[in-house]
């Protein structure tokens, strides 16, 4: 029974100390802090882009942050063709491929002519073993980047091999895709 002696006068102090902080003179008010008080916020200078931080926490192997930053993107923005396949993006590489699909084809209902949204489109049939409907959808990506773009015809390459073989398994891990960052301008995102 000696444990239970023991308990009362450490809780009894514990309890001693948070009381006293709670007193007038136990902690200092933030008012009194001088220097070290926070400062206001700027408020003219603009806010980062929920896409561009997106991008970022993408480019970083933050999927899961970049996937709030994308929604918080949203938000302001609406659901957009840049919001939606940066949406559907992000799901894409945290293997939701089946949330992923949905979201890109809605992105392409938006702008049939987004160029991303049918590259990753095709990334997460492949990655639903769906290689016949993938390599339509790289071939339609490819002639929409007028053939342009190394990562999208591997892609399409490997597409065609999977449905040639299936048992093809060429280091598919490393595949691309193409999140847009502003206009015109693209990011490519390896797995």
């Amino acid at each position: 029974m000696p444990h239970r002696h023991m308990r009362a006068p450490l809780g009894a102090a514990l309890f001693l100390s948070l009381l006293a902080a709670c007193q007038s003179g136990g902690l200092k008010p933030l008012a009194d802090a001088g220097d070290y008080a926070p400062v206001g916020v700027d408020t003219t200078e603009q806010a980062v882009d929920g896409l561009t931080v997106g991008h970022r926490l993408m480019a970083a192997g933050e999927y899961e942050l970049a996937l709030k930053a994308y929604y918080r993107a949203a938000l302001h923005q609406g659901m957009t063709v840049d919001t939606l396949s940066a949406i559907g993006s992000a799901k894409l590489r945290l293997g939701r491929m089946g949330q992923a699909e949905r979201d890109l084809r809605q992105a392409i209902e938006l702008d049939e002519t987004f160029v991303p949204a049918w590259n990753n489109l095709g990334v997460a049939l492949m990655e639903q073993g769906k290689y016949g409907e993938a390599e339509r959808v790289f071939r339609t990506a490819f002639a929409l980047d007028s053939g342009e773009s190394a990562e999208i015809r591997d892609n399409l390459r490997l597409a065609l091999a999977k449905m040639e073989n299936p048992e093809y398994s060429d280091v598919y891990e490393s595949n691309f895709t193409l999140v847009r960052r502003g206009t015109g301008e693209y990011l490519i995102l390896a797995r």
